[in-house]
């Protein structure tokens, strides 16, 4: 069969024009046997459409990739003035990645996390507030709460805004304690005020337990040396001991629990030697008494930071063998009018030849001034591994 070499169509021999497209058929009948597809120009619109749809979308493309590098770029930027709690200019960066690309979920997260920071550093500076009124509960509850708010969140800018609110939280404690101390609080509120400053880690802190760990063993020293005085042995070493499991390292306390220890000893031997003790003859204890075994060095009356008065002396063992358990009697005077007597023990318990010792007691009743009290030793007792 014939074509029409133009526009395909089929056509006889005989026809000399194109009854579709109308052209003039080529005289060679050999050329119309050739099927020739012939361009449809209806199809160039479509084609051309379809290319600027195209090239539309790879530009699109690329503009959509452009935006998101540009998001990445400010969410990195976002994240480095977020550690350094730079927040409103890592608001600012977050909020324009958002605008390049509104679907870039980590950007989300973070704003909303900076937005949480802004709102903790203003809870902060309410909880100061707070703590320059001595509300002190009212200031730990916002930082508590700050920290909840946090729970949801990680990373590099987390980290230090959750020390930023530790800290915080140690300060306000430190303030309280300092607060509950100026409130001259006995020895059990004492105790537990020691546990709550050992929890605070900080130089301060370490200040304040030794002080209170100080004001116990001054107490426990006391008090026990009372009871140790009455012959109280049991009482006595139960208070030592429970100051000892606040103030472990205490050398007065321990060397105050082994004296109170020889004493129950010394004093439940001497109830069963009674009959042999009365066979000691007056010479005796007249030589004992005579042996200068003890030297006493100082003997000083001071108040401390609480206003109580606190005697301090030392003494000196010009003996040849140990000598223990040493008790000293004194007698606090005022304008020679005697105020009290009262016995300390000195430690270390046991003095070795040319050794020497320290002794303490605090009054936490006298009101009179330092200046008016004197003091004079009126005796020095010990024992020798000999008696």
């Amino acid at each position: 069969m014939h074509h029409c070499p133009y526009c395909g169509m089929n056509v006889r021999t005989q026809e000399s024009y194109c009854i579709k497209c109308g052209k003039k058929m080529p005289e060679d009948v050999h050329e119309r046997l050739e099927n020739r597809k012939i361009v449809n120009k209806n199809w160039y619109f479509p084609m051309a459409v379809l290319g600027f749809i195209l090239l539309l979308a790879g530009s699109y493309y690329i503009f959509l990739q452009h935006q998101t590098s540009e998001a990445q770029k400010l969410y990195q930027q976002a994240e480095e003035s977020a550690v350094e709690h730079d927040y409103v200019k890592a608001d600012e960066y977050l909020t324009s990645a958002l605008d390049h690309d509104q679907s870039f979920s980590q950007a989300d997260v973070a704003l909303r996390f900076v937005q949480t920071a802004k709102d903790i550093e203003a809870t902060m500076e309410e909880a100061a507030e707070h703590m320059e009124e001595q509300e002190f509960q009212d200031a730990l509850s916002l930082i508590n709460e700050a920290e909840n708010n946090l729970s949801h969140y990680n990373g590099d800018a987390v980290t230090p805004l959750i020390n930023t609110l530790t800290t915080k939280r140690s300060t306000i404690k430190l303030e309280q304690l300092k607060h509950k101390l100026d409130q001259d609080p006995d020895i059990n509120e004492l105790k537990t005020l020691l546990w709550d400053a050992d929890a605070i880690q900080t130089d301060d802190a370490a200040d304040i337990t030794a002080t209170i760990r100080s004001r116990i063993i001054d107490y426990t020293f006391s008090q026990a040396s009372e009871q140790l005085n009455d012959n109280q042995f049991s009482d006595a070493l139960l208070l030592v001991e429970d100051g000892l499991k606040y103030t472990p390292e205490s050398e007065k306390l321990q060397s105050l629990k082994t004296t109170i220890e020889k004493e129950k000893t010394a004093f439940e031997t001497a109830q069963r030697q009674r009959i042999e003790q009365a066979i000691s003859t007056a010479e005796k204890e007249r030589e004992l008494n005579e042996n200068d075994a003890i030297e006493l060095v100082t003997a000083d009356v001071e108040r401390d930071d609480q206003g109580d008065i606190v005697i301090k002396g030392n003494v000196k063992s010009v003996a040849t063998i140990p000598i223990n358990s040493i008790l000293v009697t004194y007698t606090l005077s005022i304008n020679g009018e005697e105020l009290l007597t009262n016995d300390v023990y000195v430690y270390p318990d046991t003095l070795y030849p040319g050794d020497d010792g320290e002794f303490e007691f605090t009054h936490f009743d006298i009101e009179q001034p330092r200046e008016d009290i004197s003091i004079e030793v009126d005796k020095i007792k010990w024992y020798t591994d000999q008696q």
